[in-house]
């Protein structure tokens, strides 16, 4: 039996569905972003890429947590 997926990861699913893009391309997206902050990181996502603030912050909190971000 699998533990469900919990945390920013139980958004990657929905957000590949509704914006055509794998999660591969979000995070690298923010890695080359200029921003490091968290909320900026948000709302650039939101404003510049059309992301609802749930899916752009669970990408964030997730690529942030990273090991070397």
């Amino acid at each position: 039996m699998t533990e469900p997926v919990k945390g920013p990861a139980s958004y990657f699913p929905s957000i590949e569905k509704k914006y055509g893009r794998p999660i591969a391309h979000w995070t690298e997206l923010i890695r080359s972003s200029p921003l490091t902050r968290h909320g900026e990181l948000v709302t650039w996502l939101k404003t510049e890429h059309g992301l609802g603030h749930g899916h752009a912050n669970a990408l964030v909190a997730h690529t942030l947590a990273e090991p070397g971000a």
